[in-house]
């Protein structure tokens, strides 16, 4: 009877929170708000930067900032016209390059993003920034580290948001937490589920279409990505889906991007 009544009780709760991701339009499970997550998000970016060198002042880093701004304007561009604008609330874009050969990049919700000088080289150029800029704003935009969150706190039977959680179990919830933004052994390598990494494709591609870079670049950036060194993909393709079905997936949304590109305000 009990085990029912706590089922009735998560299945209201699921209906109850669930949120729209934009363009998209898939259901997610949102028990996390925005005002709690983002303050907890800034401040694990901080620490990432504390014990990171940090190289944004240098012309790569500079390129990088370039890409994240022009992207973030044209995102919110977007999400202003579409009425997705309270979406944004409390975002706080930065933009910045750690010195290290990981090959990875990541956005903390809120617009936190973070690159390091091992994934420049398979970038190539700004257009590749441009690849793998869109995509990671897109997980921001598509609040996938709150669904995370949301969905580890239901799990474990943590109900009412992310206060009411530190008040029922402080060590559980912060360790949640930590799993949502995949901070680990490597401080701000950030996982998400094949279903995230094939949305934040389909975002990605139409994001940096709209700040005016070619979508037609993204499937030879995820062949040079899916190569690696000595033929071995690198860590941020770990939990992605494999070459064929990304690519399947970004052909079928490149005429969609190619309208966002040719429409441009930035070409």
């Amino acid at each position: 009877m009990w085990k029912k009544i706590i089922f009735l009780m998560a299945l209201g709760l699921f209906i109850y929170s669930c949120a729209k991701v934009p363009m998209s339009g898939r259901s997610q499970l949102a028990l996390v708000s925005n005002e709690e997550l983002l303050p907890l998000a800034y401040e694990q970016y901080a620490q990432v930067l504390k014990e990171n060198k940090i190289v944004t002042n240098t012309p790569q880093g500079q390129m990088i900032v370039k890409v994240g701004r022009r992207i973030a304007e044209s995102v919110e561009k977007y999400m202003r016209e579409q009425g997705y604008e309270k979406q944004l609330e409390g975002f706080a874009w930065e933009f910045n390059l750690i010195e290290d050969d990981i090959v990875n990049a990541w956005c903390m919700p809120g617009g936190k993003v973070a690159f390091y000088t091992g994934i420049m080289p398979i970038c190539q150029d700004e257009a590749g920034v441009a690849v793998v800029m869109g995509h990671e704003v897109a997980h921001a935009i598509a609040n996938h580290g709150r669904e995370r969150m949301s969905n580890g706190l239901l799990l474990n039977g943590l109900l009412g948001g992310a206060q009411a959680a530190m008040g029922q179990n402080p060590t559980l919830t912060q360790n949640i937490f930590l799993q949502a933004f995949g901070v680990g052994g490597q401080l701000g390598m950030l996982k998400f589920s094949r279903r995230h990494e094939l949305e934040a494709d389909q975002l990605g591609l139409n994001f940096m279409a709209m700040a005016g870079y070619d979508p037609r670049v993204a499937p030879g950036f995820w062949d040079r990505m899916s190569e690696g060194k000595n033929g071995a993909p690198p860590e941020f393709l770990s939990t992605h889906p494999g070459p064929g079905k990304r690519k399947e997936q970004l052909e079928k949304q490149m005429p969609k991007a190619m309208d966002y590109y040719e429409n441009s305000e930035y070409k």
